[in-house]
């Protein structure tokens, strides 16, 4: 096989995201990458401030989940790959949203309900989280419309023990709770339908998805802040 036929052969970018590869704004990768340090400082706080073994366990596994989302995120967008590395960043960056769920879900669970509750639940969001990851690692080329929406479902999930972690942990850990999810789901949408695309070459449609993670995380990271203190 030629050099030339050898290179036809081989997908590149375009095949794995043929609506991301023509166009990639100068932004793109710049807001993870920042917040990869803040996101580490501050967990390491986190882990810190908290008292019991149990949350300082829950507590790392959600810090490592965000370091992972972050970091691979930033790696990811900010090279230039070839399409092997290509394909691998671009499976674990999406594994990766599903294990922030579960990492986030993790600490709410240990910490606002009773182990009866926790237990069952944990389990459920972490082999729900398993089979997304082996669903995105396995079908690299999903469509969009299927596998968005999937990381929206899970990140409902809980919705029904709403009540139980405002009893716990108060109305303004419940609120800060709903406020990242929506902005997480917000995020997803606009990553799904790719709009808006304010400016294709420096901040276009996926930059606006990873602003609405960014602000989902810190909302999501201050009520969790607040369940460690009081109750980790």
């Amino acid at each position: 096989m030629t050099d030339a036929a050898a290179s036809a052969a081989t997908p590149g970018p375009a095949a794995l995201d043929p609506a991301a590869a023509p166009v990639k704004p100068r932004m793109r990768g710049w807001l993870h990458a920042g917040m990869f340090p803040a996101v580490l400082i501050s967990g390491i706080t986190l882990i810190a401030l908290t008292d019991s073994t149990t949350g300082r366990i829950a507590c790392t596994v959600y810090v490592l989940s965000a370091c992972l989302l972050f970091g691979v995120s930033a790696v990811y967008h900010r090279g230039t790959w070839g399409p092997r590395g290509e394909a691998v960043l671009r499976r674990l960056d999406h594994a990766n949203i599903f294990l922030i769920i579960a990492g986030t879900y993790t600490p709410l669970t240990l910490l606002l309900l009773p182990g009866s509750t926790a237990r069952p639940l944990l389990w459920a969001v972490w082999v729900a989280a398993a089979a997304g990851i082996a669903f995105r690692v396995l079908w690299v080329g999903a469509p969009r419309w299927l596998y968005t929406p999937c990381y929206i479902a899970m990140g409902w999930a809980a919705v029904f023990f709403l009540p139980d972690f405002m009893r716990t942990g108060g109305i303004a850990v419940l609120v800060l709770v709903i406020v990242g999810g929506l902005l997480y789901s917000a995020g997803g949408v606009i990553y799904g339908i790719k709009k808006p695309n304010p400016s294709p070459r420096w901040f276009g449609f996926h930059e606006v998805f990873h602003s609405l993670t960014l602000a989902a995380f810190v909302t999501h990271y201050v009520g969790i802040s607040l369940v460690a203190y009081q109750h980790g």
